[in-house]
């Protein structure tokens, strides 16, 4: 999908988590792009078999395809393949941003994804039909995700259309492919005009969240008029799908108020661009708020590495200190054995037999030479209990070594 999020993780849920709905986003609702569009139109069958992979991994009570009803042939494509199945097929109107995930889950079950929530808390899982599509060339044909269906658009490209573009071909490869009109290209996009980025490089390569390159002459694109100061017109905020209040984001986002930014939900912000769309001063709204973002994710990533670093810290004084303990342990063991040594003196050595220790000595010593004597003797005449008198020889030795 648009956001790259992980398939593995949204159907690899928990035993307490209950998928009510599956999802499949079908609704291409920014303008220029219509890979999903053409990828249904060509290879309904193969997206609903992956729709059939996901319902097995998930178990929903209902799987709904959402497509936009400006998209005909691709609805009878795949309202086709999905006969006879227990797949429905929703056709929503065409209205921008529709195809957001939250969005698109309000405007299919009329539930809402509360902010700092996931779909799934409230038992819906969302899934692109490119993902869709992918999942089945993963499972049933053994290929990953090494393809992506891309369209290449705008006025600077004769050729413009959808390609099956391997991932990372470089996009200058792509413009070449799709004849390039001539050099004078005013703005190189990746994905679409309002949630789109300028590519100020045409060698990056395309990745998996590819689904659009435009090559817009200067007047298709043209460049914004300059920023003037906020109004406070309040329309940004009428527009935002997201029910956000866009202008305090603003505000905040540009004095690097990012506490008071996060207060105001800036990271359920989805960035749509129709706020910087309406807005009469031409402020890049969105600019703002994905600098803010940045520095929101910086910041915590900084924060998670300075705990690191201080339980690093706090383990090796922890560590050090115990060493020190144990050593000091020792040192004062020692001084006591000394010290009572001391105190016992000539009379702890007097209570010790000497006599008797130096006969214990020499009968082992008498011992262990008779063992081995006889183990010499059982040697040469080959006798059979050779290695029995050979241990019972080292036995002795060991206690005569005791005892020396």
């Amino acid at each position: 999908g648009g956001a790259g999020f992980p398939t593995s993780i949204k159907v690899n849920l928990g035993d307490h988590q209950r998928v009510e709905q599956l999802l499949i986003n079908a609704v291409e609702c920014e303008p220029y792009i219509t890979a999903d569009d053409r990828l249904m139109r060509e290879r309904a069958e193969q997206i609903v078999t992956g729709i059939h992979i996901l319902q097995y991994l998930l178990n929903p009570r209902r799987t709904l395809i959402g497509i936009e009803d400006n998209k005909p042939e691709a609805i009878s494509a795949i309202k086709r393949a999905c006969k006879g199945s227990d797949i429905e097929v929703r056709v929503v109107p065409t209205k921008y941003p529709s195809g957001g995930e939250k969005q698109l889950i309000q405007l299919l079950t009329g539930k809402e994804v509360a902010s700092g929530q996931l779909p799934a808390q409230v038992g819906v899982v969302c899934q692109n039909v490119g993902t869709a599509y992918a999942i089945k060339r993963a499972v049933c044909d053994g290929e990953p995700l090494v393809s992506r269906v891309t369209t290449l658009t705008g006025d600077g490209v004769s050729q413009p259309g959808n390609y099956e573009v391997l991932l990372g071909t470089p996009v200058r490869d792509l413009l070449a492919h799709g004849n390039l009109a001539g050099l004078d290209i005013g703005r190189l996009v990746m994905g679409g005009p309002m949630m789109g980025f300028t590519l100020h490089n045409p060698g990056v390569p395309v990745v998996k969240t590819t689904n659009c390159i435009i090559a817009a002459s200067p007047e298709e694109l043209p460049e914004p008029p300059p920023e003037q100061p906020c109004i406070r017109c309040g329309s940004c905020a009428e527009v935002c799908p997201a029910n956000l209040l866009p202008q305090q984001l603003y505000w905040h986002a540009k004095n690097d108020d990012l506490e008071k930014a996060q207060h105001h939900n800036l990271m359920d912000c989805i960035e749509c661009g129709a706020c910087a769309y309406v807005c009469p001063s031409h402020i890049p709204l969105v600019q703002y708020y994905r600098y803010a973002k940045g520095e929101v994710r910086q910041q915590a990533a900084d924060q998670v590495k300075a705990d690191k670093a201080r339980q690093r810290f706090e383990a090796r004084q922890a560590r050090i200190e115990q060493e020190q303990a144990e050593k000091e342990a020792r040192r004062q063991a020692r001084l006591e054995a000394n010290r009572k040594k001391k105190e016992a003196g000539p009379a702890a050595a007097s209570t010790v037999d000497v006599a008797a220790l130096k006969q214990a000595s020499l009968d082992a010593s008498k011992a262990y030479k008779a063992a081995v004597k006889a183990a010499k003797i059982a040697e040469a005449e080959g006798a059979d209990n050779l290695a029995e008198l050979k241990a019972e020889a080292d036995q002795l030795k060991a206690v005569a070594l005791s005892w020396s």
